[in-house]
């Protein structure tokens, strides 16, 4: 089977991969179309292995790393799921109260690689809650297909209530300083900025590449915002004028990236849609804006 690269792949394969990843076309759709592509040593098997997540190969911080502590734990969603399940780490490095951060999954619960993103958070001096919306209907799957299939069957206002009740659990937490932001990816995205619509005590929020609230949601925005989009990512960049000019009108701290050339996942380095120099800056970006927003004033 060939050794395919990031390069061997054309746009309108990650393109399609969107579709699907974000549950436009079914897995059946999917592979009829990806075969299109199937031409020569470049097989249907290789092509579908190199699209999928590879989160055997991937995690940057492995569950036990010294530098932290990191158990799951459950806290109550009364608005929202009932009894959440997530994943609390924290930085071990110091016994001074913790800024906190909360983690929103993609759409398809809480996976191997949003784990490592709390951890990757921790380990630069937080504390960091990643809950499961998943939860109420048995946890993520061990697969990302039957994660986002599951995820259909909650609202995403439903599911919106569960992170504001993680917020407001990690808030009072005795080891955090009491102030927290959210960072969230694709779905995740939509429910950072929405979290900075609903919670005005938010510090701040960091959406990659996430859909944005409408007009009048936008309106009640006071939290700092820190935005990351992919620059090939059409489907959700065509939404940020309109939110920028209701974030400049109400003159609200916010900054926005576009990095040119990357597509819809960027920062996910489980997937060949993954940019090592995209997701390295703007996670710099991420760790010091969090750490300039969250610290005691």
């Amino acid at each position: 089977m060939q050794k395919l690269t990031k390069e061997d792949i054309s746009q309108e394969v990650f393109d399609l991969y969107d579709d699907y990843a974000h549950n436009k076309i079914e897995r059946r759709q999917f592979i009829e179309k990806l075969s299109i592509f199937a031409v020569g040593t470049l097989t249907l098997p290789s092509l579908l292995s190199f699209m999928m997540p590879n989160y055997e190969d991937s995690i940057l911080i492995k569950p036990g790393d010294p530098r932290i502590k990191s158990d799951y734990i459950t806290y109550q969603s009364p608005k929202g799921g009932g009894s959440i399940k997530g994943l609390l780490s924290q930085s071990v490095a110091t016994k001074k109260k913790l800024p906190g951060i909360i983690v929103v999954h993609e759409n398809r619960g809480l996976n191997p690689y949003i784990e490592d993103v709390g951890r990757r958070a921790a380990v630069e001096g937080f504390i960091t809650l990643a809950p499961d919306a998943l939860t109420p209907l048995g946890g993520y799957p061990g697969n990302d297909d039957a994660g986002r299939e599951l995820q259909k069957k909650r609202t995403r206002e439903e599911m919106l209530e569960d992170f504001i009740a993680a917020y407001e659990y990690l808030k009072a937490h005795k080891d955090c300083n009491g102030y927290v932001g959210v960072v969230g990816f694709c779905f995740g995205g939509w429910i950072s900025n929405m979290m900075a619509v609903k919670i005005p005590t938010l510090s701040a929020a960091v959406p990659y590449y996430g859909g944005q609230p409408t007009k009048e949601e936008a309106e009640k925005i006071t939290t700092p915002l820190l935005l990351h989009y992919a620059g090939l990512d059409t489907r959700v960049n065509e939404g940020w004028p309109a939110f920028e000019e209701v974030l400049k009108k109400n003159k609200v701290e916010n900054t926005a990236y576009f990095y040119p050339g990357v597509n819809h996942g960027f920062h996910n380095n489980t997937t060949p849609r993954y940019d090592e120099a995209a997701a390295t800056l703007s996670w710099t970006r991420t760790i010091d804006f969090f750490k300039l927003k969250l610290k005691k004033k």
